[in-house]
């Protein structure tokens, strides 16, 4: 774990982009046996489930070490996915080279909280409050609802809800609900975190299908840059699909930018038989 802390952190510094998500780190935290790990002194290797993540050194680049990797760790069979940190030319060459496609991009946007924000105008008969632990079926039957089609997000169930809340950036308070006054029931959420003193993010928005149209998506992101910018971060930053044409909208006109360098990059090898 060690050497794959400091591997991934020297190429985090190299790149600009960390080279990990977060689901890998939950991974090799909570569940490590269940991930396949090739680990040599400049480099890794690792497989969780069809999710490959190969990560060389910088001062090992250019020696064939990740292409040695990738050709360890890649099964016999089946369906294989892997992100590339930062669309760099060398992962789409190496993706190329093994039978994978590029099949998704998914965009970082950055807003400086400098930008000054609009007013919270909750609705009558609507409540923006924090999580409170009694609170998680909601959260759950919630999210479930909201990304039912989406490969990592809507997977959430118990168990990894209380692997992301025991991670040391939870803040109950990070976590806002719409609540329907009349009944209590959750229509929506906003799930900020806090990466650092500067770094905040706009980590989960998820809305009720049954709430959609209410303007309920804009109405919580801009509830969590208020909290955001209240704990004084320099900057928020978010993850959305490239071509969920909506989302960007919401965001571009709230005052996040993109650029083309921060672009995260699926590729997909198709199962093989």
């Amino acid at each position: 774990m060690d050497t794959i802390a400091a591997v991934a952190a020297a190429a985090e510094a190299a790149d600009g982009a960390a080279p990990l998500d977060e689901a890998t780190w939950l991974a090799l935290r909570h569940r490590p046996e269940s991930v396949r790990q090739l680990v040599r002194d400049d480099g890794f290797a690792l497989l969780d489930g069809a999710d490959l993540s190969v990560v060389v050194a910088p001062d090992a680049r250019g020696r064939g070490l990740g292409r040695a990797l990738l050709e360890e760790a890649l099964p016999a069979y089946g369906e294989v996915r892997a992100w590339s940190h930062g669309d760099h030319p060398a992962a789409a060459a190496l993706a190329r080279g093994h039978g994978f496609e590029r099949v998704r991009e998914l965009w970082v946007m950055r807003r400086p909280t400098s930008l000054a924000l609009p007013a919270v105008a909750v609705p009558d008969g609507m409540t923006i409050r924090g999580y409170e632990p009694s609170d998680a079926d909601e959260v759950l039957r919630v999210n479930a609802a909201a990304f039912a089609h989406h490969p990592e997000q809507g997977g959430m169930d118990a168990a990894n809800l209380a692997e992301r809340m025991a991670e040391p950036w939870f803040d109950p308070a990070g976590l806002l609900l719409a609540t329907d006054d009349a009944d209590g029931r959750l229509l929506g959420f906003h799930w900020t975190k806090q990466h650092s003193p500067e770094l905040g993010e706009v980590y989960v928005v998820g809305i009720d299908p049954a709430a959609q149209g209410r303007g309920l998506g804009k109405l919580l992101t801009l509830a969590g840059l208020h909290h955001l910018a209240g704990l004084g971060v320099a900057e928020v930053l978010l993850y959305v699909e490239s071509d969920n044409a909506a989302a960007v909208a919401v965001y571009s006109g709230l005052g996040f930018t993109h650029a083309a360098s921060d672009t995260h990059v699926m590729y997909r090898r198709a199962a093989t038989d």
